[in-house]
């Protein structure tokens, strides 16, 4: 099961396609899902969750809660619309196209994928890209 809710004014567009479309990352990745559950909010929210939980007192646009155990997917995705806008304007593309990153990054740290290092971070965009042109096939 995978549920989108909002913290703030966004509204996700095309649910069910980002649902299927999830689906067919988790499962070319290997896994299954259980549950997942996509949190949009504001900079604002989750910089408390930032705070609270991880010790960070940083801006960042995505926060990913891990609970999944073996190959079966299952945790909790806050995204900040705000800094999903600002990048997108930032890397000069479409909020959607940035959104979709983020909504698959966050499963992909899930699938085990890190981003802390060079070649990590590489590997990341790599996958995220990946997954950007399944999303247009």
């Amino acid at each position: 099961m995978i549920e989108f809710s909002s913290q703030n004014d966004f509204n996700l567009e095309d649910e069910e396609r980002v649902e299927h479309w999830l689906k067919a990352a988790a499962v070319k990745e290997s896994f299954g899902i259980e549950s997942l559950g996509y949190v949009f909010c504001s900079d604002e929210f989750l910089l408390e969750i930032n705070k609270q939980f991880l010790d960070h007192d940083t801006l960042t646009d995505i926060v990913t809660f891990d609970y999944t155990e073996g190959k079966i997917l299952n945790g909790e995705i806050y995204i900040s619309t705000d800094r999903v806008a600002d990048n997108a304007k930032d890397f000069n593309v479409g909020f959607d196209v940035e959104l979709r990153r983020v909504i698959i990054h966050g499963l992909l740290h899930m699938c085990g994928y890190g981003d802390k290092t060079d070649e990590e971070k590489e590997m990341m965009r790599a996958k995220e890209d990946e997954y950007l042109v399944l999303w247009n096939s």
